[in-house]
């Protein structure tokens, strides 16, 4: 997709703004007062159906002379938020425009770079919460062999946090809560291409669907099921025993 087809689609949804999008943007852009009131002037002539207004125009609705309308286009060329281009009326007459469709994807640029930071925020707060809640679990605080672990599988092997936080309440309900028995869980949905919780429930629902019948009449997993506790009668899927 173009810059023209990504501004319009964005447009075209109602989810953006021009006006909301410059007046968020453009201090960061650098653009000062004086070129910011320029630009809305433009775009009202524009919106108008006067594509080429020229600065007479423009001086007698502002209070700027004509000369520093002049000088503060030329700067808004020079820093690439708008350009002079000719294009053809439909007698094939060339004539002049002046576009800030420039400046219009560079505000877009903007709402992506704020969109991906504050997701980055976003995960940095999760995998925050993701320490807090071992260490609530575990009922101590974690060593920095564990933390370095927890560390790991964000990291190196690219679980998400909420990936993780299922993990860890599947070694809760199994009554297996060790750094080691989460990490063979984890280790066992990368090889299932687990990457979401919903594929985490249904890989587990799966396996503990299949070893139902295989211990029934087990002693360790009856002994394991007759806690009171209401998922007491749904038998645990032993993850280290798996290849067992």
């Amino acid at each position: 997709m173009n810059e023209t087809e990504r501004l319009q689609t964005w447009l075209e949804r109602g989810s953006v703004s021009i006006s909301q999008l410059f007046f968020q943007f453009y201090k960061e852009l650098q653009i000062s007062d004086a070129e910011a009131m320029l630009i809305m002037h433009l775009n009202a002539f524009h919106e108008e159906g006067n594509e080429f207004p020229t600065p007479a125009n423009i001086a007698q609705r502002m209070s700027m002379t004509e000369n520093m309308i002049s000088t503060n286009m030329q700067r808004l060329m020079q820093k690439g938020f708008m350009e002079i281009h000719q294009k053809l009326d439909d007698k094939g007459v060339l004539y002049e425009v002046i576009s800030l469709l420039p400046l219009w994807n560079r505000l877009l640029d903007c709402v992506l770079v704020k969109k991906e930071n504050d997701k980055k925020e976003m995960e940095k707060i999760k995998e925050g919460q993701l320490f807090q809640l071992f260490e609530q679990e575990f009922g101590r605080f974690l060593s920095p062999m564990e933390t370095e672990m927890i560390s790991m599988w964000l990291d190196q092997d690219g679980h998400t946090p909420e990936v993780i936080r299922r993990a860890l309440k599947e070694a809760v309900l199994s009554q297996k809560l060790s750094l080691r028995y989460i990490d063979r869980i984890l280790f066992e949905w990368k090889k299932n291409n687990v990457k979401t919780p919903e594929d985490a429930e249904k890989l587990s629902h799966n396996f503990r669907k299949n070893i139902i019948p295989k211990n029934t009449d087990h002693q360790p997993m009856k002994k394991e099921t007759d806690q009171s506790s209401p998922t007491s009668n749904v038998p645990f899927y032993n993850w280290l025993d798996r290849h067992k």
